[in-house]
């Protein structure tokens, strides 16, 4: 009896300590967690040092080679990290070439442990390229690309890009490839010269077999300033990316440009194409459109100018904006190879309160679709002292449903057309009368509730450089909206004229403000 209440008080002890074992070892796994706090530690840290700028490990094969050469590096998709696991994510890399000259150091966290993802030369089929293989074994990867089975079960397809600078790229279902996001831009369209901070090192979250979200982590660096971004991304029809970053300035910056968005806008109906072109549209983007704090809604259709322009507009913490492709009918842009009816929206939505500040707006000319020349951003009055933290999150939309981005209680801008001005004569021939005309179509639930006779009416001003030569306003029974035709007589073809306009019924605005620059001509 005696031996029997010893053993069984030993194995209580025994089975005690196995449990607080058990416990303990538990409690130590769910203690440890990679977050933004660890990214934001090495950012601080980065921001206290001078800058140390990355030096290329490139052999000249590999520097010096020309697009098409870099082209022919194409990722074995068999060797796609956690190809052989069910994981419903997988990552291809990007190989270092050309301009990608220095190594981006990419990391992945478990539950228990953050490893290195060494760079390996068998991932890739290097096409007819000759170089020295003992030459390049220590090169590392430009970026990486996400795979996941958004359009079909039984594929792995491109949703996501992180290549280059800060510059990262996100699709959804049945979207091809356009605008680009960046973590951070600063002094963009400044006579000092832009900085383009970039991405150092990533770590990416082993997600479980059931996950249909992807967390990943970015240290970026410049030579003003650091940063820790926290990226959540969400695969669907609109593929949905939660963005949490930690910023530190170095230095003072002029612009400090949040939430960054980069497009390209070559021509369009607001600015048809000076050569004879079957496309009638080509951009990735047709317009910036801006929630204000106080819920006004601005639509801001693109333009490719002769001059560099720069366009602010000031808001209190502001609830959205965005880079949109309106217009989806293939017959805008009638192009099979590039299918800019299929290219997504971005739309970002800011998380709390982001104080005052200007959206802008910059666009730069070009002569082809391979330049991105548009740039929208966020620029905050207030920014933070030389070592303080920033903080900020938002929430990016990648779309092709722009009307669930509109209020539905306001009608909004369809398309603008942009042509010579003209007055018909009594013999019904138009005659030019040396005016620009631009037809702007206002459509929306709002309009197509109202009967054709409703006493719809314009709010329209323009700036001293333009004189209203018609402002007319008629019910369109196609569209079931209401189309203002403007004629404006421009003063100084040297210089861009601002112009705005909006629907009124009963003193009430019923439609968002169509806020547009007619660019300089000369």
């Amino acid at each position: 009896m005696i031996f029997r209440s010893v053993q069984q008080s030993l194995s209580r002890q025994i089975l005690r300590g196995l449990v607080g074992s058990a416990l303990l070892a538990l409690s130590a796994t769910h203690a440890w967690a990679f977050n933004l706090d660890d990214v934001g530690e090495k950012a601080k840290a980065l921001a206290a040092e001078k800058y140390s700028a990355p030096t290329s490990n490139l052999p000249s094969e590999f520097s010096e080679m020309k697009f098409a050469d870099y082209q022919q590096i194409r990722f074995r998709n068999e060797k796609a990290y956690w190809a052989d696991e069910k994981t419903p994510f997988k990552i291809s890399f990007y190989h270092q070439g050309m301009h990608f000259d220095t190594p981006v150091k990419i990391n992945e966290v478990t539950a228990t442990d953050v490893k290195e993802i060494k760079y390996d030369p068998s991932r890739f089929d290097f096409g007819s390229l000759k170089f020295d293989e003992n030459a390049t074994k220590d090169l590392g990867y430009a970026g990486f690309r996400l795979l996941y089975p958004i359009n079909s079960a039984d594929k792995q397809d491109e949703i996501a890009t992180f290549l280059g600078a800060s510059y990262f790229r996100i699709i959804g279902k049945d979207q091809w490839w356009g605008l680009s996001a960046r973590g951070l831009a600063l002094d963009t369209a400044l006579p000092s010269g832009e900085e383009f901070p970039r991405f150092r090192e990533f770590w990416i979250e082993k997600p479980k077999p059931k996950d249909k979200h992807l967390v990943i982590f970015a240290l970026l660096d410049s030579p003003r300033a650091t940063g820790a971004y926290r990226f959540t991304i969400r695969p669907g029809n609109d593929t949905v990316v939660d963005v949490k970053a930690r910023v530190f300035l170095r230095d003072k910056v002029t612009k400090l440009g949040l939430a960054p968005l980069t497009s390209m806008f070559l021509f369009g109906s607001n600015q048809p194409s000076a050569e004879h072109n079957f496309r009638p549209e080509l951009h990735d983007s047709t317009g910036l459109q801006i929630h204000a704090g106080n819920d006004e809604w601005i639509w801001r259709p693109l333009n490719n100018p002769k001059h560099l322009s720069v366009s602010a507009y000031s808001v209190e913490n502001p609830k959205g904006f965005g880079l949109l492709q309106r217009g989806r009918e293939f017959s805008r842009y009638e192009d099979l190879d590039d299918r800019y009816d299929l290219r997504p929206s971005a739309w970002v939505e800011p998380q709390g309160d982001w104080g005052k500040g200007t959206i802008e707006l910059v666009e730069i000319p070009t002569p082809d679709e391979t330049n991105d020349n548009i740039v929208a951003f966020w620029n905050p009055e207030k920014r933070p002292e030389a070592g303080e933290p920033l903080d900020f999150a938002y929430r990016m939309r990648w779309t092709k449903d722009e009307q669930a981005l509109h209020d539905p209680k306001n009608a909004w801008v369809m398309q603008t057309l942009r042509s010579v001005g003209d007055v018909k004569q009594k013999n019904l021939i138009r005659q030019p009368d040396g005016s620009v005309a631009l037809v702007v179509d206002f459509v929306g639930p709002t309009l197509k509730a109202l009967a054709g006779d409703a006493p719809v009416s314009t709010q329209v001003s323009t700036d001293d450089n333009a004189e209203v030569k018609e402002n007319s306003l008629r019910y369109n029974a196609v569209t079931q909206g209401w189309r203002l035709t403007l004629r404006v007589k421009v003063k100084d073809p040297k210089k861009p004229t601002e112009m705005r306009a909006a629907l009124v019924n009963g003193g009430q605005t019923i439609s968002e403000t169509w806020s547009y620059q007619l660019p300089a001509d000369e």
